[in-house]
């Protein structure tokens, strides 16, 4: 499973311990990724989806994961919620 969210496209960052004496080693920073359950207004249906923290927090913000998809860019999107962002875009249309 990639360690990427689902909504905003965060992945992992790299960078350098830095030790006191000044040896720097590789490291990784992680995103604070989480499994959530999501529900769509639109269609009455939950969705679960692996996305950061922030998007989370944006979610809310936004009123909802129908009012966030629709503002959302498709390039940071996942294929599983792009294909959702149409679904409900279709169904606000019908």
């Amino acid at each position: 499973m990639a360690r990427r969210c689902e909504f905003t496209g965060k992945g992992p960052m790299s960078g350098n311990n830095v030790s006191h004496a000044n040896n720097k080693t590789r490291r990784r920073w992680l995103p604070n990724l989480n499994d959530v359950s999501l529900q769509s207004e639109q269609l009455g249906r939950t969705f679960k989806f692996r996305i950061s923290a922030a998007a989370l927090r944006s979610v809310d913000h936004r009123g909802g994961l129908d009012a966030f998809l629709a503002k959302a860019k498709d390039d940071t999107l996942s294929p599983a919620a792009l294909k959702l962002k149409k679904e409900i875009a279709k169904a606000a249309t019908a």
